[in-house]
């Protein structure tokens, strides 16, 4: 019977630490459980996100009987920021994209193959509580950041710069939201003005402005579809394709602006991407044997590098910031 209060105490503290155990794992368990996408359904205000990626290849030829290059090398970066507001009936999206190219050559020299700097933004209030219709107005600034040349016989002319040209759309019109990933907006109505702010090239002309001009503007019926998906394991895609008529000038001649990016997925931090932009403009004329004509722009591009997607931030009505 002595030996019973000692039993007793040794039970009890067995027991204590037992239960302690159970709640220290089970805490465990709870804080280190991946948080789903799917799982989060709670109501948020602001989400942001985006992605970086950053290609670099590099070449050179020693005693190479073919011929080629004794050196060559490409770098191209791209990066993306999107931020969304949605509270009741308002919505708030806005886009930014800035692709960067940059190809060195022994027998080249250096030169740019990519350089867009691009923001969309566009509000909409949705038109009944249940629908996907949307009364929005959108705003798009799109232009490049540095010099850019053409060549021909491997010597280059100046034909852009910073704000030349530079493209702004002001629109009022209805969006339609029939997804996540999926925004159709169309307007009846909307403004669209090109500048080339640089003097030398505003002398010359070009992009549609008349020689001695710095701008122009348009009026016409605007079109843009904005898509993004995971297509097939470890494959995203996201475009965007932008349509305009303008009512002043052959409005059956449809102007179209459309860019394309693939991702493919090889591990954690790298992965292959491959972009493709269209450009048709009724007003740049770069084909035939006097360069009078119109004609199709395309620009591919293929690298295998660095991929970082930027973490998704929801800010909640009820909570604080929360990362997934």
């Amino acid at each position: 019977m002595k030996k019973a209060p000692f039993v007793f105490f040794f039970l009890c503290s067995f027991l204590v630490v037992q239960g302690q155990d159970i709640a220290v794992n089970r805490l465990r368990n709870e804080t280190s459980r991946t948080i789903k996408k799917e799982a989060d359904t709670s109501t948020w205000n602001w989400k942001k996100g985006g992605l970086m990626s950053f290609n670099l290849a590099q070449g050179s030829l020693s005693n190479w009987a073919s011929g080629g290059d004794n050196f060559s090398l490409t770098v191209n970066g791209y990066f993306n920021y999107y931020f969304f507001y949605k509270k009741n009936r308002h919505s708030w999206d806005n886009n930014i994209d800035i692709n960067m190219g940059y190809v060195q050559s022994t027998s080249l020299g250096s030169r740019k193959n990519d350089d867009r700097f691009d923001y969309l933004s566009k509000y909409g209030y949705k038109m009944d509580t249940v629908g996907k219709w949307y009364l929005s107005t959108l705003f798009n600034f799109r232009s490049q950041l540095f010099d850019g040349y053409t060549y021909s016989n491997n010597i280059g002319t100046f034909a852009s710069s910073f704000l030349s040209p530079a493209y702004v759309i002001l629109s009022v019109g209805f969006d339609w939201k029939a997804a996540q990933n999926l925004s159709v907006f169309f307007s009846p109505l909307t403004s669209r003005s090109i500048f080339l702010m640089n003097d030398k090239l505003a002398m010359k002309g070009g992009y549609g402005i008349p020689a001695g001009s710095h701008s122009v503007n348009e009026i016409g019926a605007f079109a843009t579809v904005n898509y993004n998906n995971t297509i097939a394991k470890n494959v995203t895609y996201k475009g965007r394709v932008d349509l305009f008529s303008n009512y002043q000038n052959k409005p059956e001649n449809v102007d179209l602006y459309m860019t394309n990016l693939f991702s493919f997925k090889i591990n954690r931090f790298f992965s292959a991407t491959y972009s493709l932009d269209m450009i048709y403009d009724d007003d740049i004329r770069l084909f035939g044997p006097e360069k009078k004509s119109p004609g199709l722009q395309t620009k591919s591009l293929i690298g295998i590098g660095f991929l970082k997607p930027l973490n998704v931030v929801k800010i909640r009505h009820s909570s604080p910031v929360s990362t997934i």
